[in-house]
Formats: structure tokens, C-alpha cells, sequence
């Protein structure tokens, strides 16, 4: 998959860059909006939490899709603007990892299971 930047526009009043750009993706499927998201904050070198992909909108018939994204100057202000749907789109699914606590109470479990 590549991105081109076809074009960037400050837009001050709303504190943000707006940015067009064309995703080629020869011999794959549509990518998904966060891969789309982390290959855009790369090249821009931006943070990941101040951006967002607002629109993308494959071609029939072609494997290139043209989209909209837009990288906020605070965090505050992508979530006075943005609509809560651009915003959870763009979320990156949250990973469960065990907490500490209960890995200890397992091995103090497996212990006392050792010991009997």
C-alpha cells in the first residue's frame, strides 16, 4: 500500500491541516482506516492521537482510493470538532492485558497449590 499527498491546507479558524491524499493498493483489499491512519502519521511525522482519517472512497473498478485526513494542533480541539463516529473509527482497539495483580495472585495460587 502507498499514500500520496495530493495536497495540505491550514486551516487556522479550526486549528488543523487538512490533507488530501490517494492510497494505492495494488493486488490487496480496501486497507482499513488505521492502517491507512499510521502509514499518514508516519509520513507526516505527526502524533497518532491528533490525527484522524475523516473519509475514504475506493474507486470502482481500480485498486486506489482518494480520502480526507486531518491533523488537529491539541487534542482538545479534535474532540470539540470531530463527531464522536470520525473519533471512534479512528480509535485503536484496546489491547487486555492482565494486570499485575492478578498475575501475582495466580502464582501465589499455583504455590499454595504446590505446597499442599
Amino acid at each position: 500500500m502507498e499514500i500520496k499527498i495530493i495536497s495540505k491546507k491550514e486551516n487556522p479558524l479550526l486549528n488543523r491541516t487538512e490533507i488530501e491524499f490517494e492510497c494505492d493498493y495494488p493486488g490487496e483489499g480496501t486497507p482499513n482506516i488505521l492502517d491507512v491512519k499510521h502509514k499518514i502519521v508516519a509520513l507526516e511525522d505527526s502524533s497518532n492521537d491528533l490525527l484522524v482519517v475523516d473519509s475514504m472512497k475506493p474507486s470502482y473498478g481500480a485498486t486506489k482510493a482518494v480520502g480526507l485526513a486531518k491533523v488537529y494542533d491539541s487534542i482538545e480541539k479534535l474532540q470539540e470538532i470531530e463527531p464522536k463516529a470520525v473519533q471512534a473509527k479512528n480509535e485503536e482497539p484496546e489491547v487486555e492485558e492482565p494486570a499485575e495483580e492478578e498475575a501475582e495472585e495466580e502464582v501465589e495460587a499455583e504455590a499454595e497449590a504446590d505446597e499442599e
